[in-house]
């Protein structure tokens, strides 16, 4: 019996080292090339912290409220009845009647006739529509012209689809003797633009509403960037997830309807900014067939289907906002209001703690320039982050503050330039704007210390 036991004891020590040097050898795989310079996510780093430091968090871009109650109430009824099919797979390019309601809604907006089948795809939120553009469409050696400060996936994607990135970026352009005080305020030169366009380039991404900065491309702006596409032969993929929110009675104007511009582009949306259901990834890419059936390709071998019970709550939501467009008991214009007013509120308490905020023209964020707390907060000498990266974390630890540096919206090689702006998200319901404020008003009141 001992030398039973003493052999099975073997047998486990040495299945033990087998596994151990199993392990090792494993940990020395190399990942695909087109992981390469992909790795770091700021999001992961910075999430982890905040909730370390039980933060308000008015990082992350997402609500901390609640989606309409007649979408919710929509979700349940498709999850318990009986019968209904709603639990089971849909179409694997969308759920008949989200696509349908689609077409019909943003073929208005659109001024042409959409197909529902061929010119609308629906995705795994507007995430996964723009990983689909980039693995569709850009192949090895194509560059993509992204507009600096961009929302922070395009760059990895563009790279894990063999693309170049290049960069150009907003500048600020105030009136003279005055700091930037708009989203407005940040413009591109037309004729820096026009040097980025090359025999190589393939497309540029148009994220209006801008994520970070809250820039509105007016008419003319687009219609810069509609040229050169037509004149050069180039795609774009237009990240349009915030079009519901513009302020001050300004419009949200679709690239896609400039002349020339239909044939080119994929306009990328999302269910989740326009009803506050960020966690039920429901997005959607529109467009010309000939450009969608690439996307098709990639979607059906990637996630191949959607939730079926989100998609028909979304499709029961887009039928009420059509029957109540722009009438004040609509959703969106209702949220429009309500966050206008959200962001007014925060405009002043930036202002009163002695940050110098930049009022978003759209989007759910506002940037904060911090280059006058330099002196209350000066990094460490050997501190080998931008500045605004490690204000970030500072804030996050001693005043229980979240915000996410705006550096890391920039290419590396511009992030410096760039390094004291930090984004604050103001899509929250007012006991989180109130502690916020509680907490600015401290910090102004306080005596500076680092």
């Amino acid at each position: 019996m001992l030398r039973s036991l003493g052999l099975t004891l073997n047998r486990c020590i040495v299945g033990q080292k087998m596994q151990h040097v199993a392990k090792l050898k494993m940990s020395s795989v190399a990942p695909a090339r087109r992981l390469e310079g992909t790795e770091k996510n700021i999001w992961v780093e910075l999430v982890s912290l905040a909730s370390k430091y039980q933060t308000v968090n008015l990082g992350q871009g997402f609500p901390d409220f609640s989606p309409p109650a007649a979408l919710k109430e929509a979700f349940v009824r498709a999850i318990s009845e009986e019968d209904s099919g709603l639990n089971q797979y849909t179409r694997a390019f969308g759920h008949p009647p989200l696509v349908k309601i689609l077409a019909e809604f943003f073929g208005k907006l659109f001024g042409r006739y959409l197909d529902p089948l061929s010119n609308v795809l629906v995705t795994v939120g507007a995430y996964q529509g723009l990983f689909c553009a980039f693995q569709a469409l850009v192949d090895e050696g194509d560059e993509v012209i992204l507009i600096e400060p961009f929302f922070d996936c395009y760059e990895p994607m563009v790279q894990m689809a063999g693309g170049t990135p290049v960069y150009i970026p907003l500048r600020p352009s105030p009136a003279e003797g005055h700091k930037p005080a708009s989203s407005a305020d940040w413009r591109l030169d037309p004729e820096e633009l026009a040097a980025k366009f090359t025999k190589r380039t393939k497309a540029i991404v148009v994220n209006t509403p801008n994520n970070p900065l809250g820039k509105v491309f007016a008419r003319d702006e687009l219609q810069v960037i509609a040229d050169l596409c037509t004149r050069h032969n180039v795609l774009c993929f237009s990240d349009e997830v915030y079009e519901w929110l513009v302020y001050d009675g300004g419009r949200h104007t679709r690239i896609a309807t400039l002349p020339g511009m239909w044939e080119r582009t994929l306009t990328i949306g999302s269910a989740g900014k326009s009803f506050s259901a960020t966690g039920w990834k429901v997005g959607w890419v529109m467009g010309p067939d000939q450009l969608l059936t690439h996307l098709r390709t990639v979607h059906q071998n990637s996630v191949y289907h959607c939730p079926t019970a989100a998609q028909d709550a979304v499709a029961y939501g887009f039928q009420l906002e059509l029957e109540r467009f722009g009438e004040p008991d609509s959703y969106f214009v209702q949220l429009r209001e309500e966050l206008q007013r959200k962001r007014d509120r925060l405009l002043q308490c930036l202002t009163a703690v002695g940050m110098r905020p930049i009022a978003p023209e759209g989007s759910y964020f506002m940037l904060a320039d911090i280059s006058d707390f330099k002196a209350e907060v000066p990094a460490p000498e050997d501190c080998d982050q931008p500045y605004d990266y490690f204000f970030v974390k500072w804030m996050m630890e001693k005043k229980h503050l979240a915000a996410i540096p705006v550096s890391a919206f920039y290419a590396p090689d511009h992030k410096k330039h760039f390094e004291n702006f930090i984004r604050f998200c103001f899509v929250k319901k007012e006991e989180t704007l109130d502690a916020a404020e509680e907490i600015l008003r401290s910090w102004r009141d306080a005596p500076a210390a680092p």
